[in-house]
């Protein structure tokens, strides 16, 4: 773990309750709120806050705004895993897999509390306390675009679709976030460019992350690999197959995609995850994903060549690259 990540964790883990405590129950809710964090994880969004400040000349009030990014991170990894009844989460089993589901929600709950009060407790200015309403109000709205298509299993979807998704959830909080929350907590006004740029670059990151899960093979992608088949998303590299398959095809996908996870075959979306990769479907998604970071980040290396603390600028560009241009 990077020194500025290990910073970064030990002021999110202090931040949480003691697991020490005098009652049995209490110390198992105190494990369970530091089972994702303790996970580990690279702390890219979080290392990006410190960074980005630095850049600005200030980095005094960050790393308290970098661990409030992260504990957002978990609490929200967690309701996402129950909403999308998922297996795994960074090499292990997700936490309504461990513990009953009531008790993993009510964790993700109390770290939800644990980032205000962080917050509040920091002294974070108005502003910064204002970005992260937008990003939990984003995501959250992102979030219910992507179960609704899945409850009611829709797939009358176009990359349009897909990317007006993403928009509001991962491509937010990964990309324009951490670059708006590092000039906020410097105490300066993010540039403009932060947010467009930001956006392509979470957007590319997103899309990087479905490529990941359907090559697999990586212990740092800490995901099931075609957990995504499994959970039934409607991922940029599903709809650019569904509207090149055969209507035989098509209709094949459509009914296993449509069962919940527990009656799907096995046979079935080993049969789609290797048709999505046979097609080129994969490798396109990649492509795409690597232009629009390309993009992206002409627009900010002007920017980040001004700020004051041009190491930091320099730390804070590459960490962005290395949120695209990562490998199964």
């Amino acid at each position: 773990m990077a020194p500025i990540a290990r910073e970064i964790q030990r002021v999110l883990l202090a931040a949480l309750p003691d697991p020490a405590a005098e009652r049995p129950e209490l110390a198992e809710y105190a494990r369970l709120l530091r089972d994702y964090p303790e996970r580990g994880g690279k702390m890219l969004r979080g290392q990006l806050v410190v960074l980005v400040a630095r850049a600005h000349g200030d980095d005094s009030a960050a790393l308290e705004v970098a661990a409030a990014l992260e504990l957002f991170q978990n609490w929200v990894l967690i309701h996402d895993d129950i909403e999308d009844d998922s297996d795994e989460r960074r090499g292990r089993p997700a936490l309504h897999r461990i513990v009953p589901m009531p008790l993993a929600l009510n964790a993700g709950d109390a770290l939800h509390a644990a980032m205000w009060r962080l917050l509040v407790e920091a002294g974070a200015r108005r502003k910064v306390m204002a970005e992260f309403v937008t990003l939990v109000e984003r995501t959250a709205s992102g979030q219910h675009l992507d179960l609704t298509w899945a409850l009611e299993g829709r797939f009358d979807l176009t990359p349009d679709d897909y990317l007006a998704m993403v928009e509001r959830k991962a491509a937010y909080y990964t990309g324009v976030a951490p670059l708006r929350l590092g000039a906020l907590a410097a105490g300066t006004l993010p540039h403009p460019v932060f947010a467009s740029a930001g956006l392509e670059l979470g957007v590319a990151f997103q899309i990087v992350d479905d490529v990941l899960n359907l090559e697999g093979g990586s212990e740092a992608y800490g995901k099931e690999t075609a957990g995504d088949l499994w959970e039934g998303k409607r991922t940029l590299i599903l709809l650019d197959w569904m509207a090149q398959a055969s209507p035989a095809e098509r209709a094949r996908a459509e009914a296993l995609l449509r069962r919940p996870r527990a009656e799907k075959d096995q046979e079935e979306v080993a049969w789609l995850h290797g048709r999505l990769l046979a097609s080129g479907a994969v490798a396109r998604a990649r492509e795409r994903a690597e232009a629009m970071a390309r993009q992206a980040l002409e627009r900010l290396e002007p920017v980040f060549a001004e700020l004051p603390d041009q190491e930091a600028a320099a730390e804070a560009l590459a960490l962005l690259r290395a949120l695209v241009w990562r490998r199964a």
